[in-house]
């Protein structure tokens, strides 16, 4: 009978696992960064990328002491013409005739996953970067707490950040 009540147990939880995926979050525990492509021509996408990788490599040590979301939200406000800057710097040497339109805001984003991290369809507060006329496909993640960056050159490739917050809190 113990062995019956096991399996069935063991069953029930990988059921579970199976139908329901990984850990849960609340919207309110995140914020999400949000760069709107100018098109979906394969220029301007490829810039939506030279713009994120710019954007987080700047904002890394700028969060990297941040422990809570709102702790984030404020370093990301103070440093919003910073962002916008970095932006249209990257845009510019990339050679678009448009610029870059930054902005804290509430929306309404999917369902992402993030390995076992699910974010669930609702309204987040975002940093979002919309790239001239904004009317391309999009790039998104998390910002706080920094889950994952997506390597330009494979946008399906998810690397952990938590192996740069490593490196940034060992040089610290």
């Amino acid at each position: 009978m113990k062995y019956v009540l096991a399996f069935f147990g063991v069953g029930a939880i990988c059921l579970g696992v199976f139908l329901f995926g990984g850990q849960k979050a609340d919207t309110e525990d995140y914020m999400r960064i949000h760069v709107v492509a100018n098109s979906n021509s394969n220029f301007d996408q490829n810039v939506k990328y030279v713009v994120k990788d710019a954007v987080v490599e700047f904002l890394i040590p700028y969060l990297a002491g941040a422990t809570t979301k709102q702790e984030a939200m404020k370093v990301i406000s103070k440093n919003a013409d910073k962002i916008q800057a970095v932006a249209n710097s990257a845009l510019a040497h990339e050679g678009a005739k448009y610029g870059a339109k930054v902005e804290i805001s509430s929306e309404n984003l999917p369902t992402r996953a993030y390995g076992d991290l699910v974010l669930e369809e609702g309204l987040y507060d975002v940093l979002k970067i919309e790239l001239g006329n904004g009317g391309g496909d999009n790039w998104w993640c998390v910002v706080f707490p920094a889950v994952c960056f997506v390597n330009s050159s494979n946008p399906k490739n998810v690397e952990y950040i938590s192996k740069i917050w490593e490196i940034i809190n060992s040089v610290k």
